[in-house]
């Protein structure tokens, strides 16, 4: 039987979830599920590397298991869930670093440091080196120089020793990769106080957590001869047994071909959600940031991704992020879904909009089931929809027009056609799509004579209130007629 399949994702819970760490995510998530497919044991584990005391908070830890949700990408194993090698939050994991560093100690593998970062700085500069980074000074400190340390009441943090020569790994996306270890200082791996860093606790849980596969950014990847060289070093020590194997996804690029920072808007995954967005369309859209189902194909469903991925297609190239490109994609997945499942999903758009009322009116939800059809093709994203229908919804006290668009098609010219269109439909003996259209077309087009293109838009903002609505004639037959005459009037007692 083939060994099983171990990764994970392991976010900080410090501010607004990055698209970056999404796209991260999803392609451990697709190489899980993808070797599940294939009969492997193959898991995927969320754990939460929240060991940064003053940025950690419960809001973003809660933001990210929200996000992860939403999108869909459930985990096997991790926090909330559980498993064999919890606890998943590293805050809680104190002791099991704790204990690591005393074992890496005993073996020699690492070295206590009393430098302040001034002294390597000035030591730098007066040997003219270029080189960035700990020299090594404590590294082989003398009993008597640790002793005059300890004197001065300096605090030590323990550093871990480079070994000599080169690490060289497979990486999984870039082929053969290799680091001279001159160029990779001997790192810290805990603070002054005792709290362990990044550089200790991820090998550590990937190493306890018999983590097979390490799928992660390329921003990280000057870091991952240190861990290959931590993880010789707990193997020697019997808390590895293995060291996984390594792959490092492209940058994910933002405008200018500069790398999408925290700070850029369109890299905060969340607000994703509040534009409209569909999980299906953002994951699909994050997917080809790095990855291609097919050379001539850019939509297709998480199951397809999931089916077709493999690390290996993954191209090592930057990805930009192109907002456009992603609304499209977006907008083929609204298209895909069934108009029960659009309805379902625009429901709580509009009850948050205050367009309907939750519970939902039966009235209002019998009105909704014959409007949806009329706009299902239209809507590129969920919030859209209360701009679209809410003008069938409003109390006809509270029913306002678009002052920009009243002011550019109810003028002179566009008050008349309102009063055209009122006096065509105010004795029409029967109030449907077709009649309505009938009588609009012989007073507007053929008795004012204005081209069918411009003759509809002072009406539909009369009725609907914007100049971009649903079809016309379905509106107000869905209106009524009271309600649709009455809008008319009102336009023209502006």
């Amino acid at each position: 039987m083939s060994s099983p399949v171990r990764v994970r994702m392991a976010p900080s819970p410090t501010g607004s979830p990055h698209v970056g760490l999404v796209r991260t995510a999803l392609f451990n998530w697709a190489f899980a599920r993808h070797a599940a497919l294939g009969g492997q044991d193959a898991t995927f584990v969320l754990r939460i590397e929240d060991t940064d005391k003053e940025r950690s908070t419960e809001e973003s830890y809660a933001a990210i298991l929200d996000l992860f949700r939403w999108l869909g990408l459930d985990w096997d194993e991790g926090v909330e869930v559980g498993g064999p090698y919890g606890p998943y939050r590293q805050s809680e994991r104190s002791d099991l670093y704790r204990d690591v560093l005393a074992k890496l100690a005993e073996s020699s593998a690492t070295y206590d440091c009393f430098c302040t970062t001034d002294e390597v700085d000035a030591r730098r500069k007066a040997s003219g080196s270029k080189v960035l980074g700990y020299d090594g000074f404590c590294r082989d400190l003398a009993p008597e120089q640790r002793a005059a340390f300890e004197a001065e009441g300096r605090r030590s943090i323990v550093r871990f020793r480079m070994p000599e020569g080169s690490i060289s790994w497979d990486d999984l996306v870039r082929g053969e990769v290799s680091f001279e270890t001159a160029h990779v200082p001997d790192f810290a791996l805990c603070r002054a106080n005792g709290d362990p860093l990044y550089t200790l606790t991820a090998p550590v849980d990937d190493a306890t957590m018999a983590i097979t596969h390490v799928l992660r950014g390329e921003d990280l990847l000057s870091s991952t001869p240190r861990q290959i060289a931590l993880f010789e070093a707990l193997k020697a020590v019997g808390v590895a047994e293995t060291t996984p194997a390594y792959g490092h996804l492209p940058y994910v690029m933002g405008e200018g071909n500069k790398k999408l920072s925290k700070r850029d808007p369109q890299a905060h995954a969340l607000a994703y959600r509040e534009q409209g967005f569909l999980p299906e369309g953002l994951m699909n859209y994050l997917a080809l940031l790095g990855w291609a189902i097919a050379a001539d194909r850019d939509v297709f469903t998480l199951a397809e991704m999931v089916e077709a991925f493999d690390i290996k297609d993954v191209n090592p190239n930057p990805a930009r992020f192109d907002l456009k490109k992603a609304e499209a994609i977006n907008a083929d997945h609204m298209r895909m879904l069934g108009l029960e499942e659009l309805t379902r999903r625009v429901v709580p758009v509009l009850q948050g909009a205050d367009v309907l009322g939750d519970p939902v009116a039966d009235a209002d939800a019998q009105l909704l089931e014959q409007a949806m059809p009329l706009v299902a093709e239209r809507m590129n994203k969920l919030t859209e929809a209360p701009g679209m229908l809410g003008f069938l919804f409003v109390d006809e006290a509270a029913f306002e027009l678009d002052e920009t668009d009243a002011a550019k098609l109810l003028d002179e010219s566009g008050t008349d056609v309102v009063r055209a269109a009122h006096a065509a439909l105010a004795d029409l003996g029967t109030w449907s799509t077709e009649a309505i259209q009938e009588a609009l077309q012989t007073a507007l087009v053929e008795g004012l004579g204005i081209k069918p293109r411009h003759a509809y838009g002072p009406v539909r903002v009369a009725i609907s209130g914007r100049r971009v609505s649903p079809p016309l004639f379905e509106s107000m037959e869905l209106l009524g007629r009271e309600r649709s005459l009455g809008r008319l009037a009102s336009a023209l007692d502006r």
